[in-house]
Protein backbone atom coordinates (compact mmCIF):
# COMPACT_ATOMS: atom_id res chain seq x y z
CA UNK A 1 0.00 0.00 0.00
CA UNK A 2 2.74 2.32 0.83
CA UNK A 3 6.56 2.66 0.95
CA UNK A 4 8.62 4.49 3.08
CA UNK A 5 9.35 7.41 1.16
CA UNK A 6 5.30 8.06 -0.24
CA UNK A 7 3.18 10.29 1.21
CA UNK A 8 -0.69 9.44 1.62
CA UNK A 9 -2.53 10.62 -1.27
CA UNK A 10 -4.60 12.59 1.54
CA UNK A 11 -1.54 14.24 3.21
CA UNK A 12 -0.34 15.54 0.10
CA UNK A 13 -4.11 16.60 -0.86
CA UNK A 14 -4.81 18.86 2.17
CA UNK A 15 -1.02 19.54 2.93
CA UNK A 16 -1.77 23.73 1.44
CA UNK A 17 -3.15 23.46 4.94
CA UNK A 18 0.26 23.35 6.65
CA UNK A 19 2.30 26.83 5.95
CA UNK A 20 6.15 26.57 5.97
CA UNK A 21 7.56 27.59 9.01
CA UNK A 22 4.46 25.88 10.61
CA UNK A 23 5.40 23.23 13.58
CA UNK A 24 4.68 20.32 12.99
CA UNK A 25 4.49 17.01 14.69
CA UNK A 26 4.05 13.57 13.00
CA UNK A 27 2.92 11.15 15.43
CA UNK A 28 3.91 7.41 15.48
CA UNK A 29 5.73 8.47 12.18
CA UNK A 30 7.69 5.26 11.34
CA UNK A 31 10.27 5.82 8.99
CA UNK A 32 8.51 9.59 8.12
CA UNK A 33 7.17 9.25 5.07
CA UNK A 34 4.95 12.45 5.72
CA UNK A 35 7.62 14.02 8.13
CA UNK A 36 9.95 14.21 5.29
CA UNK A 37 7.27 15.90 3.04
CA UNK A 38 6.35 18.63 4.83
CA UNK A 39 9.93 19.40 6.03
CA UNK A 40 10.54 19.28 1.88
CA UNK A 41 7.68 22.22 1.94
CA UNK A 42 9.38 23.98 4.92
CA UNK A 43 7.35 22.79 7.91
CA UNK A 44 9.29 22.58 10.83
CA UNK A 45 8.82 18.52 11.78
CA UNK A 46 8.59 16.92 15.00
CA UNK A 47 8.47 13.18 14.24
CA UNK A 48 7.60 10.67 17.18
CA UNK A 49 7.93 7.31 17.20
CA UNK A 50 9.08 4.16 20.10
CA UNK A 51 10.94 2.93 17.07
CA UNK A 52 14.17 4.42 17.83
CA UNK A 53 15.53 2.95 14.42
CA UNK A 54 12.78 4.19 12.35
CA UNK A 55 13.53 7.57 13.51
CA UNK A 56 17.55 7.12 12.97
CA UNK A 57 16.83 7.56 8.82
CA UNK A 58 15.47 10.77 9.20
CA UNK A 59 18.81 12.43 11.53
CA UNK A 60 19.84 14.08 8.03
CA UNK A 61 17.02 15.45 6.90
CA UNK A 62 16.93 19.32 7.09
CA UNK A 63 13.69 20.66 9.01
CA UNK A 64 13.03 17.51 11.09
CA UNK A 65 13.96 17.18 14.96
CA UNK A 66 13.25 13.17 16.11
CA UNK A 67 12.00 11.79 19.76
CA UNK A 68 12.23 8.66 20.66
CA UNK A 69 8.90 8.20 23.13
CA UNK A 70 6.41 5.50 23.44
CA UNK A 71 3.51 6.88 22.87
CA UNK A 72 1.22 4.44 24.83
CA UNK A 73 3.13 3.84 27.87
CA UNK A 74 5.04 7.17 28.56
CA UNK A 75 2.75 10.47 29.60
CA UNK A 76 1.99 12.04 26.52
CA UNK A 77 5.33 14.30 25.93
CA UNK A 78 3.76 17.48 24.68
CA UNK A 79 1.96 20.49 25.86
CA UNK A 80 -1.27 22.18 25.22
CA UNK A 81 -1.44 24.52 21.47
CA UNK A 82 2.22 23.82 20.74
CA UNK A 83 1.80 22.80 17.10
CA UNK A 84 0.68 24.24 14.51
CA UNK A 85 -0.27 21.27 12.74
CA UNK A 86 -0.70 17.68 13.89
CA UNK A 87 -0.89 14.90 11.57
CA UNK A 88 -1.18 10.78 12.12
CA UNK A 89 -0.82 7.83 9.75
CA UNK A 90 -2.08 4.65 10.52
CA UNK A 91 -2.19 4.92 14.04
CA UNK A 92 -4.88 5.15 17.05
CA UNK A 93 -4.18 5.04 20.51
CA UNK A 94 -7.54 6.74 22.18
CA UNK A 95 -6.19 6.94 25.76
CA UNK A 96 -3.89 10.00 24.04
CA UNK A 97 -6.14 10.99 21.75
CA UNK A 98 -7.64 14.19 23.79
CA UNK A 99 -4.26 14.85 24.74
CA UNK A 100 -3.31 14.81 20.92
CA UNK A 101 -6.31 17.53 19.83
CA UNK A 102 -5.04 19.76 22.09
CA UNK A 103 -1.48 19.86 21.18
CA UNK A 104 -3.00 21.90 17.69
CA UNK A 105 -2.47 25.60 18.38
CA UNK A 106 -5.98 27.35 18.18
CA UNK A 107 -6.03 27.80 13.93
CA UNK A 108 -3.90 24.69 13.44
CA UNK A 109 -4.56 22.12 11.66
CA UNK A 110 -5.47 18.17 11.78
CA UNK A 111 -4.59 15.92 9.30
CA UNK A 112 -5.18 12.13 10.41
CA UNK A 113 -5.58 8.65 8.52
CA UNK A 114 -6.07 5.48 9.79
CA UNK A 115 -7.58 2.02 9.69
CA UNK A 116 -11.66 1.53 10.76
CA UNK A 117 -14.02 -1.01 11.65
CA UNK A 118 -14.17 -3.76 8.75
CA UNK A 119 -10.25 -3.49 8.44
CA UNK A 120 -10.14 -6.75 10.03
CA UNK A 121 -11.28 -8.68 6.48
CA UNK A 122 -8.11 -7.52 4.89
CA UNK A 123 -5.58 -7.39 6.82
CA UNK A 124 -3.94 -5.89 10.15
CA UNK A 125 -4.97 -4.26 12.64
CA UNK A 126 -7.57 -6.33 13.40
CA UNK A 127 -8.27 -5.80 16.82
CA UNK A 128 -10.89 -3.22 17.70
CA UNK A 129 -8.71 -1.20 20.20
CA UNK A 130 -6.71 -0.23 16.79
CA UNK A 131 -9.70 0.39 14.56
CA UNK A 132 -11.77 3.45 14.90
CA UNK A 133 -15.82 2.66 14.54
CA UNK A 134 -17.53 4.66 11.67
CA UNK A 135 -17.70 8.33 11.87
CA UNK A 136 -15.76 8.75 15.13
CA UNK A 137 -13.09 11.19 13.64
CA UNK A 138 -16.01 13.58 13.09
CA UNK A 139 -17.41 12.90 17.07
CA UNK A 140 -13.83 13.44 18.25
CA UNK A 141 -13.13 16.74 16.17
CA UNK A 142 -17.04 18.28 16.54
CA UNK A 143 -16.49 20.55 19.43
CA UNK A 144 -13.43 22.31 18.83
CA UNK A 145 -12.50 21.74 14.92
CA UNK A 146 -14.21 22.96 11.45
CA UNK A 147 -14.22 20.02 9.45
CA UNK A 148 -12.48 20.58 5.83
CA UNK A 149 -12.19 17.00 4.52
CA UNK A 150 -13.90 13.85 5.77
CA UNK A 151 -13.62 10.03 4.18
CA UNK A 152 -14.66 6.48 5.47
CA UNK A 153 -14.81 3.03 3.71
CA UNK A 154 -12.60 0.50 1.67
CA UNK A 155 -9.39 1.79 -0.16
CA UNK A 156 -9.15 -0.08 -3.73
CA UNK A 157 -5.71 -0.83 -5.51
CA UNK A 158 -5.57 -1.86 -8.46
CA UNK A 159 -9.55 -3.04 -8.66
CA UNK A 160 -9.05 -5.07 -5.44
CA UNK A 161 -10.30 -3.47 -1.60
CA UNK A 162 -6.76 -3.72 0.43
CA UNK A 163 -8.28 -1.49 3.86
CA UNK A 164 -10.67 0.57 5.44
CA UNK A 165 -9.78 3.81 6.65
CA UNK A 166 -10.95 6.94 8.12
CA UNK A 167 -9.68 10.16 7.19
CA UNK A 168 -10.50 14.01 8.55
CA UNK A 169 -8.70 17.12 7.91
CA UNK A 170 -9.88 19.89 10.32
CA UNK A 171 -9.24 23.32 11.67
CA UNK A 172 -8.74 23.92 15.30
CA UNK A 173 -11.60 26.51 16.26
CA UNK A 174 -11.18 27.33 19.70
Amino acid sequence: MHNHDTPSQWFVRHAEFITPNAAVLDVACGYGRHAKFFALRGAKVTAVDRDAHALATLRDIANVTTNVCDLENDPWPYAAQSFDAVIACNYLWRPTFDALLVTIKIGGVLIYETFMDGNERFGKPTRPDFLLRSNELLVRAREAFRVVGFEEGEEISEGTIVAVKQKICAIRMH
